[in-house]
């Protein structure tokens, strides 16, 4: 199915020369003797860290995007930039569309509140009022399958609990694009099935994916193009077979 007729001149995401640093904190010395070699060797207190580094790349409504690399590849920092979660130190992020995220566990919510309140709470950051809200909270409950635990605090809760509430929240806010981390792994295989079969009605809506995972197998299942992070840079750019099969030659 085509994108919505709103977005068709627009794309979903750019990002243009997007550079994210984070300054990273030496402990403080605590004994004379390393406090006299710092100052001997001039060490600086902090090191600054780029997480993402010049990286540009465009996608289109309706399209379906994985994001591959290794740990500390940047794949977490790039959903969080399009998400909002973290803003770029250099260059733009521009988003069209109102975003459904789950990414790292626990994110957007608040472990002394409640299941309900946690739903309230994540909805009205991701975009909807109270009302809208009230009308959706049965359908989240629903297919999260929380009716029992959604009075109990967060912090009681199960990590594949957490996902079940996040990503039930994410894909009834009606979002235009849904972002999805590795959190979806954590779940349980019966509920890993059920969001499977969300995203897939989601993607056939014409609405765009973009998927990080480790699993060649659900990247092939659920994108058409696959965008290859080294160390916080572009390193492929295609569609999923080649990218995926460049990849897998690489980590023999």
């Amino acid at each position: 199915m085509d994108a919505p007729e709103q977005f068709v001149t627009t794309p979903a995401i750019e990002m243009n020369a997007v550079g994210k640093r984070y300054v990273l904190r030496r402990q403080k010395p605590f004994l004379l003797r390393e406090i006299v070699r710092r100052l001997a060797q001039r060490k600086s207190a902090h090191r600054e860290f780029w997480a993402i580094r010049e990286l540009s790349f465009r996608i289109d409504h309706g399209e379906s995007v994985g994001i591959i690399g290794t740990n500390g590849a940047g794949k977490s920092t790039l959903l969080g930039l399009i998400a909002g979660a973290v803003f770029p130190t250099v260059g733009r992020v521009t988003v069209h569309g109102r975003i459904g995220a789950l990414l790292e566990l626990g994110a957007g919510f608040h472990a002394d509140l409640t299941g309900r309140e946690n739903v309230y709470l994540n909805a009205s950051l991701l975009g909807l009022n109270r009302k809208e809200v009230e009308e959706r909270f049965p359908a989240i409950v629903a297919f999260s399958e929380l009716d029992e635990f959604i009075d109990v605090q967060l912090r009681n809760y199960s990590s594949g609990m957490h996902v079940r509430l996040g990503f039930s929240v994410a894909v009834h806010i009606d979002p235009d694009i849904l972002l999805i981390d590795e959190a979806l792994s954590v779940g349980d295989a019966g509920f890993q099935h059920k969001c499977i079969d969300r995203i897939t009605g989601f993607r056939e809506e014409g609405k765009t994916l973009l998927f990080v995972s480790h699993s060649p197998t659900l990247v092939r299942r659920l994108c058409d193009r696959v965008i290859w992070l080294e160390h916080g840079r572009l390193h492929m750019d295609g569609p999923a077979e080649a990218v995926l099969a460049a990849y897998a030659e690489k980590s023999v």
